[in-house]
């Protein structure tokens, strides 16, 4: 999927307003999950999106293990958002982000975290 597909996407699931406003939002989205995931994990992530989302997912590190609750808590002081909306947000990339992955590596994503965060990829029935 090249980047401006993966943006009208993004920007149609989330209903904003024009390209930028989708941009900005999946940047801020993708930034969270690459403090969550093992470092390998969001480099595999990243080779399967498009330049320049990929630099979104670079790892500071050890990922941080926290829940759904907390990691909606960072995408909403990214974006600036209230909680239901950053659960939107959130939602709208995710569910982009497993369109454009293959299925392997979504699994291997959704294997690395906790319960609830298939529902945010638009995959409910992978919840564990």
């Amino acid at each position: 999927m090249k980047f401006d597909e993966f943006l009208a996407m993004v920007r149609e699931r989330g209903e904003y307003e024009d390209q930028e406003e989708a941009r900005k939002i999946t940047a801020a989205v993708l930034r969270v999950p690459a403090d969550r995931i093992p470092p390998g994990e969001a480099k595999n992530l990243a080779t399967q999106l498009p330049p320049p989302l990929d630099r979104a997912l670079r790892s500071n590190g050890e990922p941080e293990g926290y829940g759904r609750e907390e990691f909606l808590r960072r995408v909403a002081e990214r974006t600036g958002a209230h909680a239901r909306t950053a659960e939107w947000d959130a939602s709208a990339v995710l569910a982009t982000v497993a369109d454009a992955v293959s299925g392997g590596e979504l699994n291997q994503i959704l294997g690395q975290l906790p319960s609830g965060y298939a529902t945010l990829f638009g995959r409910p029935g992978l919840s564990r």
